[in-house]
């Protein structure tokens, strides 16, 4: 299967960034995360730029994780906290960029594809999108300490836990209601709404949304604690290597709580 790409382009004051991996529904390799940070790069430093859209190829998926086949070359905990640290720099770029971003998804939004809509600002999503993290029931991992405050900040703490606890994936009339979408649009209206979306934003104070942006950025990640010791204790787990391998082999894990 191909390792995808990312690509970007640009319309006027617009930029475009598209997660493009259909056949695995946009699923993120390492190089996809790669080019991800190069072009988050070139939005923060492109002049005139005033808005950034996301989305995914296919119409099936915004993005639907990271590729687990990547984390069998796994072998200790320190590869655990290596990887949460790297996708932190990725997931923390898009974030941090100087202007307003939108997500526009259509269908799944799942793992690390929740972990960047949540880090837009803006998210709009078609009535067939779901929202989850479902790694208590496939991989045994866990989320880093700053995207589950970017969960909880999304969808309220009761919200978040069923995401994490039960592994539920969220319709979009429930994301709706927590305050993590900002609009359902029916697939036939989604380029409209996305061409009237953007130049709203593209019309208002630049330095007044940047300053905006970047002040509840710093009041969400304020707080935040060490959270290694969590961390290490689920990718040094036997669960974790339990859960990748039977990803992997299509099959059901069979956890040991060790």
């Amino acid at each position: 299967m191909s390792d995808g790409e990312v690509r970007y382009s640009r319309h006027g004051e617009v930029a475009t960034v598209i997660f493009d991996r259909p056949a695995a529904r946009n699923a993120m390799t390492w190089r996809m995360y790669e080019q991800l940070a190069e072009i988050c790069t070139r939005i923060a430093n492109e002049p005139g730029l005033r808005v950034a859209v996301f989305r995914g190829a296919g119409g099936k998926a915004f993005v639907a994780g990271t590729d687990i086949a990547q984390f069998a070359a796994f072998r200790s905990a320190d590869d655990g906290l290596a990887y949460e640290a790297k996708m932190e720099g990725f997931i923390g770029g898009l974030e941090a960029l100087p202007v307003p971003t939108l997500a526009v998804i259509e269908g799944f939004a799942i793992g690390g594809g929740l972990a960047i809509a949540a880090a837009c600002d803006l998210r709009i999503a078609t009535p067939g999108s779901r929202f989850g993290v479902p790694i208590a029931r496939t991989l045994g991992n866990c989320l880093s300490m700053a995207n589950c405050a970017r969960l909880v900040a999304a969808f309220g703490a009761s919200r978040a836990k069923r995401i994490l606890l039960l592994a539920e994936n969220l319709s979009a009339e429930e994301a709706l209601a927590a305050g993590f979408l900002a609009e359902i649009v029916a697939p036939g209206d989604l380029e409209r709404r996305v061409a009237e979306l953007t130049r709203q934003l593209a019309n208002h104070a630049p330095i007044t949304m940047r300053v905006s942006k970047e002040a509840i950025r710093r009041l969400l990640h304020a707080a935040i604690p060490d959270d290694s010791d969590l961390l290490r204790a689920c990718y040094g787990s036997e669960d974790f290597r339990v859960g990748v391998a039977s990803f992997v082999d299509k099959r059901e894990p069979r956890w040991t709580g060790k």
